[in-house]
């Protein structure tokens, strides 16, 4: 594995990783970067929140084994202790997803709480999680509401592609009404530019864009397009420890020291 980042966040973070758009690289971002920070010695929990159960086959753990998993959590059936697994990564854990999430939009609305039920399953995790990061689904429901409101940030994902800004705008306005209404400390911790290849024009064209219209919340770090990266979860295994040495992983590593420095800006103001 390569160099991990060489400070830790001075407190537990809980990080929503979110757009609705699908296929920009936010299941393989909310790996990674878990992989890097427990790689510096946090002891972090992934809680797969999406239906499709990507991160969870990501990280190796077999549909057999989720016996126990985020819907079970999200109804009270039991703590997120109780459902989090051990991976090969050291200190790093998941809350794994099946189908059974596929109902939970439905179910939900129901139950007492219901924008607030993943808040309450956090309040009674084990202290000793320094980072709980959230792989959200791909779009603006009832989970993806979940995870906002009892996150204290948000990290975007954003492919550079030509219609990224409009996508982009949609989630910033969902951010800000759960800021108004029900989650008045959530921030937009950064946005990441994804599937980046320098030798596409537009690209380029797309991150100036970016980075014009957003400024300072867009990471320097961008993550390129590379293959060992989505090679990796086929095998079940973080990009970080299928190919330690490859472009893909040298990224995340620079993204997880760029995103503790902030948080570590945040706690000294």
């Amino acid at each position: 594995m390569p160099d991990a980042p060489v400070f830790a966040a001075q407190k537990r973070r809980i990080l929503a990783i979110a757009n609705q758009k699908g296929g920009v690289g936010k299941t393989t971002t909310a790996i990674n970067l878990a992989t890097a920070l427990a790689a510096v010695g946090e002891k972090v929990v992934l809680v797969d929140l999406d239906p499709q159960g990507n991160a969870s086959t990501g990280l190796g753990i077999d549909r057999a084994a989720r016996s126990r998993h985020i819907y079970d959590v999200l109804t009270g059936e039991i703590d997120l202790d109780q459902a989090a697994l051990a991976t090969a990564v050291p200190n790093l854990f998941i809350v794994p997803s099946t189908t059974d999430l596929t109902s939970a939009e439905i179910e939900l609305a129901s139950l007492p709480n219901r924008n607030h039920r993943l808040h309450i399953a956090f309040r009674t995790a084990a202290a000793s999680y320094q980072h709980i990061l959230i792989d959200c689904p791909p779009s603006l429901g009832l989970l993806t509401l979940n995870a906002l409101v009892a996150a204290d940030a948000v990290l975007v994902p954003l492919q550079c592609e030509f219609f990224a800004l409009e996508g982009l705008s949609l989630l910033l306005k969902t951010i800000e009404g759960v800021r108004a209404a029900l989650n008045p400390a959530l921030a937009v911790q950064g946005v990441v530019l994804t599937m980046y290849d320098q030798r596409n024009k537009l690209t380029d064209q797309v991150a100036q864009d970016v980075r014009q219209h957003l400024g300072e919340v867009v990471y320097d770090t961008v993550i390129p397009r590379n293959v060992r990266v989505s090679e990796a979860p086929s095998h079940g295994k973080p990009a970080l420890i299928y190919d330690p040495h490859c472009a893909g992983t040298e990224a995340y590593i620079k993204l997880a020291r760029e995103m503790l420095r902030r948080e570590r800006q945040v706690d000294a103001a």
